[in-house]
């Protein structure tokens, strides 16, 4: 299963794990009861940490395919949220 991760410096990672979550209310399951928050979709699961300055997002897939369509679906969210592109470098 292909794992994925990235850091992006955030003022306030907790309301921008508030927004991706209303954003993704479409996915198969939300779960924002845990740390991290977990969102599933059909493929994978996209989770979100908040730590201080910082968003944590872990992207995990049943194939390469799947997770290589996944990134960027997180990546379009991250960026629609910002109201810029963010130069996002995901790490295996």
């Amino acid at each position: 299963m292909p794992i994925s991760r990235a850091e992006l410096p955030a003022e306030d990672a907790a309301a921008l794990i508030d927004q991706l979550c209303e954003g993704w209310s479409g996915a198969e399951s939300i779960d924002r009861d845990g740390d991290p928050v977990r969102i599933d979709f059909a493929s994978g699961s996209c989770y979100l940490q908040a730590q201080p300055d910082k968003l944590l997002v872990v992207v995990e897939a049943v194939d390469d395919e799947s997770h290589d369509q996944l990134e960027g679906r997180v990546d379009n969210a991250l960026d629609a949220l910002k109201g810029v592109e963010l130069d996002i470098v995901w790490e295996a």
